[in-house]
Order: structure tokens, then C-alpha cells, then sequence
């Protein structure tokens, strides 16, 4: 089930750190970079993060995750995550189609993935994002920026 995630809340916070940082770890080891910033965040600076969300829950558990922002004219995803026990059931997918249902409003939506993060990056392909910038971040390491314009 999805619902609204309240990063203020302790508990859900928490709830998104123990899934968020197995799923970054998995993600660095793919890209081949631990510099991501999500691995250094805590129960803290999520609270104080001025994200908003959406959580896919099973069983009262939180098994996947969407936050975002509003910056000017666009919303940036800012994290899409999900339970490494919970990979391949769709859950990913099924958070961003809902994210992108809720917004169709916004003109541009924008993300920021690891060049090398394939699985991400066709994901959000198949939702009619496209790759719109590259840069290196460290020796090596690319990211790359993927966004969808609204169609009227």
C-alpha cells in the first residue's frame, strides 16, 4: 500500500534509514563509488530534510521509498529506494508511477543517478525520461541527470 511519508515522524524516518542505507551500499557496489550521500545520512538529518514522499508498505513495514522536492518550476527526485529483500517485485516502479500521477502538474521532473546505474536509469527510461546532462563527480565516476517534460 502506498502512502504519504512523514520524514518528520522518528519512526518513519527511521523506517526509511534501515531500508535506505542496505539499497545505497548495493548501489555504490554497482556504480563502483561510496561517496553517495544518502550512505552518510541519519534518523536526524532526514527529519530535518525538507523532502516530501511517498512509502510502499507491507505487513506495517516500510518496503520501499520515494521522496522529492520542489525546486522553482520542477520537482527533483531526491531518493528512490527500495529493500534489498524486496527488489524485483515491482515496488520501484510502482512508487514512481504514483509519484508521477500525483505531479502532473509540474512542468519538469528531474533525477540524478550513477552513470553506471543501469537498473535506475531504465527505469526511468520507460517513463519517458531523458538524459539531459553528465558530469564527472569523482575520478571515473559519472552522474548522470534524466528528466521528463510534462505533455499537455
Amino acid at each position: 500500500m502506498i502512502k504519504k511519508l512523514a520524514l518528520a515522524n522518528r519512526d518513519e524516518a527511521q523506517a526509511l534509514l534501515q531500508i535506505q542505507l542496505p539499497a545505497y551500499k548495493i548501489e555504490a557496489e554497482r556504480i563502483g563509488f561510496d561517496g553517495i550521500p544518502a550512505l552518510r545520512d541519519t534518523v536526524e538529518t532526514l527529519q530535518a530534510c525538507n523532502e516530501e514522499g511517498f512509502g510502499w508498505w507491507e505487513n506495517g513495514m516500510l518496503a520501499g521509498a520515494i521522496t522529492y522536492e520542489y525546486e522553482e518550476e520542477q520537482l527533483v527526485i531526491c531518493r528512490l529506494v527500495v529493500d534489498p529483500e524486496q527488489f524485483r517485485k515491482g515496488i520501484g516502479e510502482a512508487l514512481l508511477k504514483h509519484l508521477l500521477a500525483e505531479n502532473q502538474h509540474v512542468a519538469r521532473i528531474a533525477v540524478h543517478t550513477g552513470a553506471a546505474n543501469v537498473p535506475a536509469i531504465n527505469l526511468y527510461k520507460k517513463h519517458r525520461f531523458v538524459e539531459s546532462e553528465e558530469r564527472e563527480i569523482a575520478p571515473g565516476i559519472k552522474l548522470v541527470r534524466l528528466q521528463r517534460e510534462h505533455q499537455t
